[in-house]
């Protein structure tokens, strides 16, 4: 499978995955599901580029960039207006281009690192006007989706370990995924959610997710209540984790390739 293709299958994966709290109803999972095929040249190019060019440089940066915005244009297209799959396009995107520059003899720390040295990058031709995800960094001190990239992917190295501890302890795949997320939504600062509800429904999320994995996660009867009670306060508010659920998409790609993950 290539590089594109396992990126969008890591998307999917993540749009059907089952009792992700506060599951965002708009667009629909099929509208999803489109919208995330729709990003496979844009990942495709992406691949491309830096196979090219063949080191984290500040071209390979700024045209990433630039692919990233045309393929974020093509997915809320294909999302009927909706604008889907920002954040996943961003983190999934840079480590397809690390793993392009990588592999074949990698691991994760090496796809994580090259990731790293890219997202540390300054795009020039990036737009001026912030994103929503930028804003919330300013106001809050979050570090948001560029800081993540530039630490390297705390998340998705936190994540990946909790995926696949969970297995190794006789989970089923959606439980051990569901651990994972709860892995990220316990530390992260997801910006998507500070800008639309504040750090005091953050820090509701982050306890709720934390109670569960210490309940021993998904697998447990009272980590799965903590979930429907994080899932329906979420719902109430019409609110979504949806800086958590790209990372959880970027941890799918990541554990797709098969790679070693170094303690």
């Amino acid at each position: 499978m290539s590089l594109a293709n396992a990126a969008v299958q890591a998307i999917v994966e993540e749009v059907e995955l089952p009792g992700v709290p506060g599951r965002d109803p708009d667009p629909d999972p099929g509208d999803a599901r489109w919208a995330a095929k729709s990003l496979l040249p844009g990942f495709e190019a992406m691949a491309d580029a830096a196979r090219r060019i063949g080191a984290p440089t500040i071209e390979l940066r700024e045209e990433l960039g630039a692919i990233g915005r045309s393929t974020e244009w093509t997915a809320t297209r294909a999302g009927c207006g909706v604008r889907i799959h920002r954040g996943a396009t961003w983190a999934v995107g840079l480590l397809v281009a690390a793993a392009a520059l990588e592999l074949p003899q990698a691991d994760a720390h090496t796809i994580l690192a090259s990731a790293k040295r890219l997202g540390g990058l300054r795009d020039r031709r990036a737009p001026l006007r912030p994103s929503r995800g930028s804003a919330a960094s300013t106001t809050y001190g979050a570090a948001g989706a560029r800081g993540e990239a530039r630490a390297g992917f705390p998340h998705v190295k936190r994540a990946l370990a909790a995926l696949r501890t969970s297995r190794h302890a006789g989970s089923d795949e959606p439980v051990a995924r569901l651990d994972a997320l709860l892995a990220i939504m316990s530390s992260l600062q997801d910006t998507t959610l500070l800008h639309a509800a504040g750090p005091a429904v953050l820090r509701m999320l982050k306890q709720h997710a934390a109670e569960a994995v210490e309940a021993g996660g998904a697998a447990t009867a009272e980590g799965r209540a903590i979930l429907a009670t994080l899932d329906g306060e979420l719902r109430e508010r019409g609110l979504t984790a949806a800086g958590s659920s790209s990372l959880l998409a970027a941890t799918f790609f990541l554990d797709g390739l098969r790679v070693p993950v170094p303690r």
